[in-house]
């Protein structure tokens, strides 16, 4: 059985991979002039493979249509992804919050791991191919009713890929796995949807997700390339709270962004898109582990050790140097104040402003920073148990093409992994 998997990233080799184990013979096509470009700047370079804690975790952190994947990831999970990849010759190690990284710290070992599994099944890698276009047919109607003549018209069969060089591929088994919009400098530009859309498939809304913040306050230019760490973020829209975490943010030229931020932009485009145009405020509580009775008689101890400095120059043990004079504006304490001078009020004020600095949000930024997008092929489209359409038979769809996402953690590649093997494994076997 012939199988083509359109994309080379990481669901399109991990579905490559698992169709040739299968038995299949497979055509991997990638349209840049090397595999797995994206992959290779995720995690900062680093690649998070996944996430090494348990199913309800996974499940959790699942922000779109978690139902959908329960086959692909109970059938290849984290455990089997980790084991596949150390098999293959990348030893993996276990970090902070169960991020799993490559020991080498380089995403490369992670692309050379899966380039040998891909060479050692015998997977015809055609690089500098990209797909124009999907070649299929539609299925004839039958000979009486209406109504059913019109549902069976709207549904096809594969025949294979159409290239933009012009060539056409015959295959009875493809698997689309061309990635979504983010990153489009990595060939991400979002031509599978196009794809899919021509073969009678509904695309669910797209927007980038796991994306920095714009905000309109200017002192965050001031304080660009601070990084906080142990701090609680905390998103409002219109004054409800839609998500809190604590951990590590990054100031911008333009906003923030980091880890938390990042979680953060999914909850905002999930609850946005419900709202529509809604008000929304960040707050950072820089010191999560005080309660404000706690934190105000910090400050008054650290006060009655300054009590004859400057309210500018009492505060070196509260916050890193280049957040001191942001912080003595918005407390709106004059700077050359005696600390012993300082009111009970402007004192209130000020513990007040370390648990809640606001931020005003302006919007997010574009695909070109959003780490995944969320929308894609809608999964009432898709069998979740093959990741085959179910408009057209022989066609899959794995990965980012698939209107689901997560947070970040490496969940978002579990996903691929997972859809992948899925979609992998059911294109060879149903072959058969």
């Amino acid at each position: 059985m012939q199988v083509i998997v359109v994309g080379g990233g990481a669901a399109g080799m991990m579905a490559a991979i698992a169709a040739a184990q299968a038995g299949a013979k497979v055509t991997l096509l990638e349209r840049n002039e090397k595999l797995g470009k994206k992959l290779f700047i995720t995690g900062k370079g680093r690649c998070n493979v996944t996430n090494a804690g348990d199913m309800d975790d996974l499940f959790a952190n699942v922000m779109t249509n978690a139902k959908f994947l329960y086959s692909a990831l109970y059938g290849f999970d984290n455990r089997a992804v980790m084991e596949f990849v150390e098999s293959a010759g990348c030893p993996l190690k276990t970090e902070r919050g169960n991020r799993v990284f490559p020991v080498s710290d380089h995403s490369s070992d992670i692309i050379a791991a899966l380039q040998g599994s891909l060479r050692r099944l015998g997977v015809e890698i055609r690089l500098r191919a990209g797909a124009k276009g999907l070649w299929w047919e539609k299925e004839p109607g039958p000979p009486c009713g209406e109504e059913d003549k019109k549902k069976k018209a709207e549904k096809g069969r594969i025949r294979g890929v159409l290239l933009e060089s012009g060539e056409r591929l015959e295959a009875r088994r493809v698997i689309l796995a061309t990635g979504g919009l983010s990153y489009a400098s990595t060939g991400s530009t979002g031509d599978g949807y196009l794809f899919a859309k021509e073969t009678g498939h509904n695309i669910t809304e797209c927007s980038p997700s796991l994306v920095p913040f714009r905000v309109k306050e200017d002192w965050c230019r001031e304080l660009m390339g601070l990084s906080l760490r142990n701090v609680t973020l905390r998103l409002y829209l219109e004054d409800r709270e839609i998500y809190r975490d604590m951990g590590e943010m990054l100031f911008t030229h333009f906003g923030v962004s980091g880890p938390l931020v990042l979680s953060a932009s999914s909850y905002y485009t999930a609850e946005r898109g419900k709202a529509g145009a809604a008000r929304a405020q960040l707050s950072i509580d820089l010191k999560p582990a005080l309660d404000r009775q706690q934190l105000d008689k910090r400050v008054l101890r650290d006060f009655e050790e300054s009590r004859n400095k400057q309210f500018k120059n009492a505060l070196g043990q509260l916050f890193p140097a280049r957040l001191i004079p942001v912080m003595i504006r918005l407390a709106e304490i004059p700077p050359e104040k005696p600390v012993n001078e300082i009111t009970r009020e402007e004192r209130r004020r000020f513990v007040e402003l370390i648990k809640a600095l606001p931020l005003t949000v302006a919007g997010v930024q574009g695909y070109e920073e959003a780490i995944v997008t969320r929308g894609g092929v809608s999964v009432k489209d898709v069998n979740p148990s093959t990741m085959e359409s179910k408009k057209i038979q022989g066609l899959y769809f794995a990965g980012e093409m698939l209107d689901v996402d997560a947070l970040t953690g490496g969940y978002n590649l579990q996903i691929a992994w997972s859809t992948g093997h899925l979609a992998g494994t059911s294109a060879a076997r149903q072959g058969f």
